[in-house]
């Protein structure tokens, strides 16, 4: 192959893999029938078979588009505060395509390799916090610390790790964590058990997924599809909501039912009703409404509040309870 040659099909692969698609590249060789004959035990771990003066065959190009329900679900991430963070083991062009075809990286955004190629400069010479999407190789990861990693992470708000391996995630993982977030965490292999069992919420596959990632993840996608987790994170945020309001219901009537008990105590005011009709009056008319509003629908802006502060945002707070028994209470 000579040079022009291999111009030619650099110039094809990056064109496409550009389009998102995934290329493979092919080469031959005759093997000696005398020392490779048939049933040889062709070993990848300890290579036993010549690597080298390989005759170039070819590319082949595969596209394994993504399902159509993800580029609205990456959205509603986007809009939900939830940050989409792709690591893959495709090479950075074929990874930054597909990253922008469903919206992880948005369409006006641009690497700080883009922003050098614009202006004809080196890429040292390009502040990275001009940029607000970045690919990462690999091999780059592997020369950061964790420094560097926590500095790379905050600095861009749209990230691709690109030739990674599984072991690189639990790294990935581990840098997010240490800005405070939490981290969710999908793998189907083996090798990302590590990174699943130390994330907040380790997803395995349903289908693909493998015995040992579906032990370590404390959820598993029964269809495999990356929309699914978005809807569970919806009916989690409506199912909060929900029994926040059944909470406050409930705690709501208290204090009209225990201010006649204290007047009586403290004033020797007569009792208006006894313990057992309050009782009663309890049963017949908290308790129904109370489940009824477990069943509400979720709330329009649902999926455009940010995140809950797990440190302050708890089911029961101050304002719940100063809602419930200091306005709402009193009033009644």
């Amino acid at each position: 192959m000579d040079e022009n040659l291999r111009a030619q099909f650099n110039d094809a692969y990056l064109t496409l893999g550009g389009m998102g698609e995934r290329v493979l590249g092919f080469c031959h060789y005759f093997l000696p029938a005398d020392q490779y004959p048939v049933g040889y035990n062709f070993n990848t771990d300890e290579v036993n078979f010549p690597l080298d003066n390989l005759c170039f065959v070819g590319l082949i190009s595969m596209i394994d588009p993504p399902r159509a329900a993800v580029p609205d679900a990456v959205a509603k991430c986007r809009t939900a505060g939830i940050r989409v963070i792709m690591v893959t083991g495709d090479h950075p062009i074929t990874a930054e395509a597909i990253a922008k075809s469903v919206g992880i990286i948005l369409p006006d955004s641009k690497t700080v390799e883009q922003i050098a190629e614009e202006r004809g400069v080196h890429v040292s010479q390009v502040d990275p916090r001009e940029a607000n999407a970045a690919v990462l190789h690999g091999s780059d990861l592997k020369d950061m610390s964790e420094a560097d990693l926590d500095k790379f992470l905050s600095s861009h708000d749209e990230v691709v790790f690109a030739r990674t391996s599984p072991q690189q995630k639990l790294i990935i993982v581990e840098g997010c964590q240490r800005m405070g977030r939490i981290v969710a965490v999908t793998g189907d292999g083996v090798n990302d058990s590590p990174a699943l069992k130390r994330a907040d919420i380790g997803v395995a596959m349903g289908i693909s997924g493998s015995d040992v990632s579906k032990q370590a993840a404390d959820m598993i996608l029964l269809d495999d599809n990356f929309a699914s987790i978005v809807t569970g994170v919806e009916e989690g945020r409506l199912i909060f909501d929900n029994l926040k309001k059944s909470i406050a219901y409930t705690l709501t009537s208290n204090i009209p039912e225990i201010s006649p008990f204290l007047l009586f105590i403290i004033a020797n005011i007569p009792l208006p009703l006894g313990t057992i009709t309050i009782l009663f009056i309890d049963l017949g008319t908290d308790m129904v409404p109370a489940i009824s509003l477990a069943y509400e629908e979720a709330e329009t802006d649902i999926m455009k509040r940010l995140p809950r502060d797990p440190k302050r945002d708890k089911l029961v707070n101050d304002r719940l309870i100063s809602n419930s028994y200091g306005q709402i209470g009193m009033i009644q």
